[in-house]
């Protein structure tokens, strides 16, 4: 399988990560165990998460998600040094923002959940503007002379941010941030203006978010009639526009010449976009766990991304 650098690195990994956020929130521990088993089983590595998943969920507080891969790690002996733990700190009170203080705290309790010695990417879930970079960028030196963190990403940051967050690590000989983890889909493909030319010029990963657009990119949603499939219903109503049924219509032709489904397909053309190092997907169940192996194995041609991206455009 094709592996991606991750930025400067040294990281590498196959263009799909395993997005944590189901994990004892949509697929209980049992389940979730047997997602991460046949994700592992099937030769992918990155697994994504956050210390904030899932203290949106009933009753749950944050660390949800780290708990349950600690569990599997240790559950699981060995599985853990075939894997990239990929995890999230800035957006879980009283640990939010990108302070030195609170990027010591933060760290430590996601390794106690995780039940691990090292984070191979820990990321800025969003940007902390009251937080001088510096401070930021020296903290997270720290812990990667450590080695508890292997190296740091960002998420949710603009270009210009990047831009300043990447000199000052120039400037002061500090960690840089080797990834960038923005939204990107047939439906959202904003950062193609500014944050993919800035990545592509300083060799900084692309590891995206909503690849199918909540769903939307499925195919499952073709009418407000359809909306009440699933509790994320209220959110694709957006998608539903002439560009929204272009998109779909080139995807069910791409998905018939290749014998795919339109998620697959939507996937795919993530993946092979310049500057994309990995595609961050959910699963809930081995059905779906398929859908998405086959997307990260699946080829388009250059027609058929021609014919997305006219679509998408």
């Amino acid at each position: 399988m094709e592996l991606r650098p991750l930025g400067r690195s040294g990281l590498k990994t196959a263009p799909w990560a395993f997005g944590g956020n189901v994990f004892d929130w949509t697929a209980d521990k049992q389940t979730s165990f047997a997602l991460l088993d046949a994700f592992v089983g099937e030769g992918f590595s990155l697994i994504d998460t956050a210390d904030v998943y899932s203290a949106w969920a009933p009753g749950h507080k944050g660390g949800e998600s780290e708990t349950v891969m600690g569990e599997w790690f240790a559950a699981r002996p060995g599985v853990r040094d075939k894997v990239l733990v990929a995890t999230k700190l800035g957006m879980l009170p009283p640990n939010n923002g990108l302070s030195a203080k609170q990027i010591e705290t933060a760290v430590e309790a996601s390794l106690k959940r995780l039940q691990t010695d090292r984070i191979d990417l820990y990321q800025s879930h969003k940007d902390d503007a009251e937080t001088p970079l510096e401070e930021t960028l020296t903290a997270f030196d720290r812990l990667v002379k450590s080695g508890k963190v292997r190296a740091i990403g960002a998420s949710n940051y603009d270009a210009p941010r990047l831009a300043e967050a990447l000199k000052v690590s120039a400037d002061k000989g500090l960690a840089r941030y080797d990834s960038l983890q923005p939204a990107y889909n047939l439906m959202d493909r904003a950062i193609e203006a500014e944050i993919v030319p800035l990545c592509l010029k300083d060799e900084v990963g692309i590891i995206t978010y909503y690849s199918l657009a909540s769903g939307f990119l499925s195919g499952k949603y073709r009418s407000e009639a359809d909306l009440g499939k699933s509790a994320r219903g209220g959110g694709i109503k957006k998608y539903l526009t002439d560009k929204g049924f272009a998109v779909l219509k080139a995807l069910d032709e791409v998905s018939e010449t290749h014998g795919a489904t339109p998620a697959q397909v939507a996937a795919a053309w993530v993946m092979a976009k310049p500057g994309v190092t990995a595609a961050i997907a959910s699963a809930t169940s081995l059905d779906q766990m398929k859908d998405l192996i086959a997307a990260a194995r699946l080829k388009l041609t250059a027609d058929d991304m021609a014919k997305l991206d006219k679509a998408s455009a």
